[in-house]
């Protein structure tokens, strides 16, 4: 079976992503979570990951770490999966999106941390967080003008691998309270009541451990763990 080891549910992001479409596409798995920021943490990634970090991917002998490349792997492995798009101009598109999460959008990052145990007051928006903001939700409206088709309320009509790199920026628009586009907040609403980021979300909220600095520099609103 399936292996994937990632960090803790409250904050990962990078966990979720891969963790997502495994769960949402019904594909066996067995999990392993390693809690971060721990005087064991190194040591116990360095058991299954080259890199030191979450997520990581074990198929037999086969190893596979970074998000992306996890999901890529799966798709190739579940070819009859839609775990991209169908639709080879929708599929070229996703894949370009999915990169650009990736490797950009640091402002979003750096400020707000993903924290699925509080809610903060909005932090103060600056020129890079919002030209981050404005470009995410650029990348959700043009998805869904040009290739959801009314197919369904993601990105490309049904959940795909696309919707899980987004999401975890779906969950820090809502933590932190983002002003965010009518459409943007109906694509939101969709994420969130996804029944794979609920299963996820309500595993997170009975961990035994947390990471206070977490929530250092954010005025609390609620706090649900």
């Amino acid at each position: 079976m399936l292996k994937l080891v990632i960090g803790n549910k409250l904050y990962s992001s990078w966990s979720l992503r891969p963790w997502l479409v495994l769960s949402a596409f019904s594909i066996p798995f067995e999990e392993i979570v390693i809690p971060l920021r721990r005087p064991e943490t190194a040591s116990q990634l360095m058991e299954y990951s080259p890199s030191g970090k979450v997520p990581v991917l074990i198929d037999g002998d086969v190893t596979v770490w970074e998000s992306l490349a996890i999901i890529e792997y799966l798709a190739e492995k579940f070819p009859d999966l839609p775990i991209w798009p169908r639709d080879g101009k929708a599929r070229a598109h996703a894949r370009a999106i999915a990169s650009e999460m990736h490797a950009g959008f640091q402002a979003l990052r750096q400020g707000c941390a993903m924290h699925l145990g509080a809610r903060f007051a909005t932090p103060p928006i600056t020129d890079a967080l919002r030209a981050n903001v404005d470009r995410v939700e650029d990348i959700w409206s043009e998805a869904r003008n040009r290739y959801g088709n009314g197919d369904g309320p993601f990105l490309y009509g049904a959940f795909s691998a696309a919707d899980a790199m987004y999401a975890p920026v779906v969950t820090r628009f809502e933590t932190y309270q983002m002003p965010v586009r009518e459409a943007t907040r109906s694509y939101m609403d969709a994420v969130l009541m996804h029944p794979a980021l609920g299963e996820w979300r309500k595993a997170a909220l009975v961990e035994p451990w947390s990471i206070p600095e977490y929530s250092a520099g954010h005025t609390l609103i609620e706090n649900y763990v």
